[in-house]
């Protein structure tokens, strides 16, 4: 991808020296201004919740919500081992408070638990939760509305949430549906006959 891009932006410069070189340096600097503007938003909104959870971290908050969330986290990822499901809570929260980056290291953390216990059930419904990504609070969009000059930056909170919500639950809803059963071994003969013995003996 950075290839990619870098072919964009050598072709684009090339094409504005052609036939527009007076607009050139000026569009450079106010796209450089409208990068840095957008930076910066976007890295104070990292920095405040990214220290929430830090701050989560350190007075044992987090422990706390992880053991509150077992039960229900039990049952929807169908897993018993505690530490995956603590970083699994801790990516959903990330993704309920709107931050695409923050949540990426403890998806992959917990998934690569779920998958060396074999359980593809619950990598497949993580998976699937942070494709749809319920959210609670738009922090990213909200940002980024607001450093391009939005008037009522947070009007997208409603549509958002309920858009996310219904896609989120009906993403869960078919991972529960298409999820495969796992697979009972066959009896042997022998303990069929040693069965079938025990009903005619009584």
């Amino acid at each position: 991808m950075n290839a990619v891009f870098g072919v964009v932006f050598v072709c684009a410069c090339a094409g504005f020296l052609l036939f527009d070189a007076e607009g050139f340096l000026p569009a450079m600097l106010k796209g450089g201004e409208k990068a840095a503007t957008l930076t910066l938003a976007l890295l104070s909104s990292y920095c405040v919740w990214l220290g929430f959870f830090k701050v989560m971290e350190k007075c044992g908050l987090q422990q706390k919500l992880s053991a509150a969330l077992f039960p229900l986290s039990k049952r929807l990822f169908r897993s018993n081992d505690r530490e995956a499901l603590s970083v699994a809570c801790c990516n959903l929260s990330a993704n309920f408070l709107g931050l695409p980056g923050a949540p990426t290291p403890l998806g992959v953390k917990a998934t690569e638990r779920f998958c060396s216990a074999q359980n593809f059930y619950a990598a497949d419904m993580l998976f699937v939760l942070n494709a749809t990504s319920l959210q609670l609070l738009p922090t990213t969009a909200i940002a980024l509305r607001a450093a391009a000059g939005s008037v009522s930056p947070a009007d997208i909170f409603l549509p958002t949430l309920l858009s996310t919500l219904f896609g989120t639950a009906l993403g869960a809803f078919l991972v529960f549906l298409t999820a495969r059963k796992p697979s009972h071994p066959k009896r042997s003969p022998l303990k069929l006959r040693r069965k079938k013995r025990l009903k005619e003996n009584s």
